[in-house]
């Protein structure tokens, strides 16, 4: 497979590169992780003027026409410096569902904004009780005059703590594990009956807690067919889970050149200890499992824009076990050999450490991704 990138490709990872460079260095996100939002509204619109929060939408919704592998180029240059901003949860997510479902004045209302960078947006779906059941959810949103009531609450919503408006995942009929009956409701933030707290998380970013309780919306707000959610749930998820390798990469390329740097720096009996045959062979292997992370990513992210299900679930889950499995050999490794001073909060092997371990957690971690291959009609015993 090539993965040569075309002259407009290596024209975005040079443009994102030099912005993460001179914009966004690691010293940027540690300032802003104690904020209350941990990310700039004036970096976001940066991005959309920059072009980067469109550039895998259509043209006639405001876009570039792009493709999603575009869009992990983009992030893998945004996670070599821990770029805070809510890309994945904003573009990927609740952006690319509303892209797919919504009618033109949903477009021009809330996707429009967000494309410029004027507005976020978050997705809400995850349940105390779901895991990874994408079709358990409690949530409910009951037919009342001229719309929908709906009651319920979301955990662990990325971007939910600051989100302009949401994409809440409700059940309109049946019981709380059945496939059908999911729908998709556009809620905008401050609607009455919505409230939302802000959690920190292990890598230094936050989520949201959302309570919704009675929250009325019109019945414009149904984003997509009633009923009929689950399958465009399944692949902004798919999406998403790509899209944590393509960030995740950026960091394990990080980690591997952090790495290699510090064993030509620091010496031990008069040489540096990158002379050391054993520690070379220990940065040859995480070299060979950077690799492997960076090509699963790139079929990955192209398989997210393929019409053939079984293909994309199967090269995600293949990417997602491998980033989970390979990047850990990475991660230990680059906190082995940077010694003690790895796990303090002063180094920054230990900030792209917990980053990336969220990021294999993320819409499935490997145990959920290796099931999920299993059972996929791709999968047979003995194939490449």
């Amino acid at each position: 497979m090539n993965f040569d990138l075309t002259d407009e490709q290596q024209m975005i990872v040079d443009a994102v590169s030099k912005y993460v460079e001179n914009d966004s260095p690691v010293e940027r996100f540690r300032k802003l992780r104690d904020t209350e939002t941990g990310w700039e509204a004036k970096a976001w619109q940066t991005m959309g003027e920059y072009g980067w929060l469109g550039v895998a939408f259509p043209e006639e919704q405001g876009g570039f026409g792009g493709s999603f592998v575009d869009v992990a180029l983009i992030l893998e240059q945004l996670g070599r410096t821990l770029v805070p901003e809510p890309f994945i949860a904003s573009v990927v997510l609740a952006g690319g569902l509303v892209s797919r479902l919504g009618t033109p004045e949903q477009i021009e209302r809330v996707l429009a904004p967000m494309i410029a960078g004027e507005t976020t947006l978050a997705l809400a779906y995850a349940e105390t009780q779901s895991r990874y059941d994408l079709f358990d959810c409690a949530t409910k949103a009951e037919k009342s005059a001229g719309g929908y009531t709906i009651s319920g609450e979301k955990v662990w919503v990325l971007n939910g703590h600051s989100a302009d408006a949401y994409v809440v995942v409700a059940r309109t009929s049946g019981g709380r594990r059945d496939e059908d009956g999911l729908s998709l409701f556009l809620v905008e933030n401050g609607t009455k009956g919505l409230s939302r707290v802000r959690v920190p998380c292990m890598d230094g970013q936050s989520a949201g807690l959302l309570k919704l309780e009675g929250v009325e919306v019109p019945a414009e707000s149904l984003l997509g067919e009633e009923g009929a959610a689950l399958s465009h749930l399944e692949w902004a998820i798919d999406r998403g889970a790509a899209a944590a390798c393509a960030e995740a990469q950026g960091c394990l390329g990080e980690l591997l050149d952090r790495t290699v740097e510090y064993l030509k720096e620091r010496k031990q009996f008069g040489r540096a200890i990158g002379t050391f045959q054993a520690l070379q062979h220990r940065a040859a292997d995480m070299f060979a499992e950077v690799q492997l992370c960076r090509g699963t990513m790139y079929v990955a992210a192209i398989s997210a824009d393929s019409d053939d299900v079984d293909t994309r679930r199967a090269e995600i889950s293949v990417a997602k076990t491998q980033l989970t499995r390979g990047g850990w050999f990475v991660q230990e490794n680059a906190v082995q050999l940077f010694g003690g001073i790895a796990i303090t909060d002063e180094q920054d092997t230990g900030l792209f450490f917990k980053r990336v371990r969220v990021l294999q957690g993320l819409f499935g971690d490997a145990d959920h991704h290796t099931a999920r291959y299993q059972t996929s009609p791709r999968f047979e015993l003995g194939a490449d």
